[in-house]
């Protein structure tokens, strides 16, 4: 037969239609018609998993029993979830250009994310996109003015664009390089010199404080405005800016120490800086500067500060700026400044306060302040990652003892899962949450959403069973704008978020039967409290209101739970007095979806800060991205979107009457 067909790697489930495609045409190359010999060809090249696969999806049935193109489909509605036309469409109109990515790059993904969206021209929607989400400000005005625009048109002048801008980066690095060979040459012989006395601008030896005792620290050689200790030994040739540098340390024996770097966020545009925690500015390099600056104006003032070397040759500075920078979750206007070369930028002590950054211990960066990282020391035995056990009295859910038990039949298990599967019982039969029963009074068949990490969740589906019995909690969960209405005052915030929430609850043994849940492998008998209980939600809340009252500022919505103060030491105070009552109840919290120190916050669909409450940003911008809705179903959706801002929209009810 000409050519060869793989086996297919079911790890990778996108990848089934091309592989598909791929069969097709080899089956067309060698002439192969016959159904029966061409799923003959599909079931011997496809591989054992996905023969396995075939088996469990079609069964009863026997694979001979189904011809090449039933196979085909079944596999192909396994493989292929594709989402609907209005998800393809919204996806397609969210795709902006990333930074640091190529037209072309972006063009190919436009290309295959246009894929399904049904558009009656696809050139318009294509030159439409291309233009709205370029980076590039002054190449989007360009497009914007053309008249007759068509998509190849855009095209092309978007990659003559990028072409151009590229090359004058190249002729730009290349006069730089050129230009700092020449400087380094002319400073050999008329070297631009820094008095290490008194920083004046000229040579030591003629200086008239050579001799003098520093006021200060009482050495000899230099005054006290200039001191001498500022001028760390061992440095390589490295920039200077009262201590900045530019370069690795090296100690005595000549290794390099490690450099400490962050990324930091300046004008939308990411930029890896150098933490230097001896000076007093941070300076930013021109061939960066002139990058974050593309498309916005940034006024350079002028500024008197000298920036030199360790050996003293001066560096110029091109002025001073106010930028808008983000670190983290911290938003923050500050000063810059911009200097000529092309040294590592570097952050110095005036960003430090501002951007929540605190050096301790060697070489180690941290953005937590020392008074709620002792917080977290002291009760770091509720961030382990064994499942809490909460102390108090054991669930006990209120059945009516009217309804008879329900015993239903697991469900098939999706085989790509079935690992994942597994290996989340083994984990809930280690923590103890299950137990393997042989003759359940109840039983519910499990749902397993995928999480985002890849990983699934386990929980039964009780509306088919438990649920019909169960009596309404009276326990009344609080509405969102209550606890919102309470945040009034707060400056900075902390959000816990609880382990595996319900489960931390302990359940009696008459409810734990109850709660039984049926699986591939068999019954397991529940004895946590499970998600999807319709009396979990009001049960869980009522814990954990209890545990955390009184204590100002602390606001429990299920497992989130958030703290507000107006400044950092009542933050630490307010979060111990949280941590001690957990670790007395039992309680255990999610260390990665911790955050601490927070000057904004998203909580429950709206961002919290000092000035107030706000919409979050990315529901906004759903509200913004949303399709004009063309029946009455699609209507009613927006404005129950729109209607969970209800209370920050003005005039809404004479805007949206109309909608009505």
């Amino acid at each position: 037969m000409l050519g060869h067909i793989e086996e297919f790697d079911i790890s990778k489930p996108k990848e089934w239609t091309a592989y598909a495609s791929r069969l097709t045409f080899f089956l067309v190359a060698n002439n192969v018609t016959d159904s029966a010999k061409r799923r003959a060809v599909l079931l011997s090249s496809c591989g054992g998993a996905v023969f396995n696969l075939i088996q469990a999806l079609i069964s009863p049935a026997n694979p001979n029993e189904k011809s090449f193109d039933e196979i085909l489909f079944v596999l192909e509605e396994h493989f292929s979830r594709r989402p609907s036309e209005i998800a393809k469409r919204n996806a397609f109109y969210k795709r902006n250009q990333k930074i640091g990515e190529s037209i072309s790059d972006f063009v190919a993904d436009l290309r295959r994310l246009v894929q399904g969206c049904n558009f009656s021209d696809l050139e318009i929607m294509l030159r439409d996109r291309l233009g709205i989400g370029l980076r590039d400000e002054e190449l989007q005005l360009r497009l914007f003015s053309r008249k007759n625009l068509t998509f190849e048109s855009a095209l092309e002048e978007a990659l003559s664009a990028e072409a151009a801008a590229q090359h004058t980066r190249e002729v730009r690095a290349s006069d730089n390089t050129s230009s700092n060979v020449y400087q380094i040459q002319a400073k050999t012989v008329k070297p631009a010199t820094i008095c290490q006395s008194c920083g004046g601008t000229h040579i030591r030896s003629q200086c008239r404080f050579r001799n003098a005792r520093c006021r200060a620290c009482q050495k000899v050689g230099h005054i006290a405005k200039h001191p001498l200790t500022s001028w760390p030994q061992g440095f390589s040739d490295s920039l200077l800016l009262n201590n900045l540098r530019a370069s690795a340390k090296r100690d005595q024996s000549g290794m390099s120490s490690r450099k400490i770097r962050v990324t930091v966020v300046i004008e939308n545009f990411p930029c890896e800086m150098e933490i230097d925690t001896g000076s007093e500015y941070t300076v930013l390099f021109e061939y960066v500067f002139r990058k974050l600056s593309q498309g916005i104006k940034i006024r350079l003032e002028p500024i008197t500060v000298k920036l030199a070397t360790f050996q003293g040759e001066l560096v110029k500075v091109k002025g001073s700026c106010s930028v808008n920078v983000q670190y983290g979750n911290i938003h923050r206007t500050l000063a810059l400044i911009v200097a000529k070369g092309h040294c590592p930028n570097l952050l110095g002590l005036n960003w430090f306060e501002p951007l929540g950054i605190h050096l301790s211990g060697v070489h180690r960066l941290t953005s937590t302040p020392p008074q709620i990282s002792e917080v977290l020391r002291k009760y770091r035995s509720v961030f382990t990652d064994e499942l809490g056990m909460y102390v108090g009295k054991p669930v006990s859910l209120d059945l009516d003892p009217n309804v008879t038990s329900i015993c239903m039949k697991a469900r098939k298990v999706p085989f790509a899962l079935r690992e994942k599967i597994d290996a989340e019982l083994d984990k809930l039969v280690e923590q103890g949450v299950l137990e393997a029963v042989d003759h359940p009074v109840w039983s519910t068949p499990i749902v397993t959403p995928v999480k985002p990490d890849g990983t699934v969740r386990i929980f039964g589906d009780y509306k088919c069973t438990i649920n019909k019995a169960l009596r309404k909690h009276a326990y009344l969960i609080p509405a969102v704008n209550q606890l919102l209405a309470s945040l009034s005052g707060g400056k900075v915030f902390a959000k816990l978020d609880l382990a595996q929430a319900y489960q931390q609850l302990t359940v009696d043994d008459a409810t734990a039967d109850a709660q039984t849940i049926i699986s591939h492998r068999g019954a397991f008998r529940v004895k946590r409290l499970q998600f999807g209980i319709s009396a979990a939600p009001g049960i869980f809340q009522n814990v954990i209101d209890k545990t955390v009252a009184g204590i100002q500022g602390v606001l429990p919505y299920f497992d989130d739970i958030l703290i507000a103060a107006s400044d950092e030491k009542e933050l630490a105070n307010c979060l111990e007095t949280v941590l001690h009552r957990f670790a007395k109840a039992g309680l255990r919290l999610k260390s990665d979806k911790c955050k601490f120190c927070l000057p904004r916050v998203e909580f429950l669909g709206f961002e919290v800060d000092a000035t107030g409450i706000h919409p979050a940003k990315a529901k906004v911008q759903a509200i913004h991205d949303a399709l004009t809705p063309k029946n009455k179903q699609q209507l009613q959706a927006f404005l129950g979107f729109l209607n969970f801002y209800h209370s920050l929209l003005k005039n809404k009810a004479t805007v949206a009457e109309p909608l009505h």
